[in-house]
């Protein structure tokens, strides 16, 4: 038995009816893709580590949003929604609905079973084209983990793995510092 092929979505047909969902999708190469919801531990980390970076960041040019702002990898057509995203300069918007940021600084995600290796190959892979983006950080949410990559004049990335439960994880583009146990304040990590 076979199936009718899905018919391919523009991305201005993506756009629109995202606009008019309630629901969150990412799209990519003409394929949408529903957004499963996220469990305590990852909101609460989410919101841990948004919450002190902004208040670190106040009153300079850099500005934190979460997972309500979509982002778009021009290069690739990538269209979805990063847990964090943390924009230095002007926001630049892919239209005049100012729904689709195209310029980035910093991405955070935090990581989740069902996530973690697109996370960690194909969204990296297609984040790495953003030419604005600076840094790309990934939080484990079941242990005390951080992983910190910073982008390299010769285009290269640098990984800085954070896992002392008692010490500082430090962004490299931008002047925040979280300790890590406030970043996993409030979730009950195993072991």
């Amino acid at each position: 038995m076979s199936t009718a092929p899905q018919r391919l979505l523009t991305p201005q047909e993506y756009l629109t009816q995202e606009r008019a969902s309630d629901r969150r999708h990412e799209y990519f190469q003409g394929e949408v893709f529903a957004m499963s919801g996220a469990s305590w531990p990852h909101t609460l980390i989410k919101d841990n580590v948004a919450w002190e970076t902004r208040n670190q960041l106040q009153g300079g040019p850099c500005r934190v949003v979460t997972s309500d702002l979509r982002v778009k990898v021009s290069a690739t057509g990538l269209y979805t929604y990063p847990d964090i995203v943390i924009v230095c300069d002007e926001p630049q918007f892919e239209d005049d609905q100012f729904d689709t940021l195209v310029n980035p600084r910093v991405i955070v995600e935090v990581l989740s079973d069902s996530t973690e290796k697109y996370d960690r190959g194909a969204k990296f892979a297609n984040y790495r084209q953003l030419p604005s983006m600076q840094e790309y950080v990934l939080i484990s949410q079941d242990r005390p983990l951080v992983e910190r990559f910073v982008r390299q004049t010769d285009d290269s990335w640098t990984l800085t793995v954070f896992s002392d439960p008692a010490g500082t994880f430090a962004f490299g583009t931008i002047s925040a510092r979280l300790s890590l146990s406030g970043i996993y304040q409030g979730v009950k990590l195993p072991g």
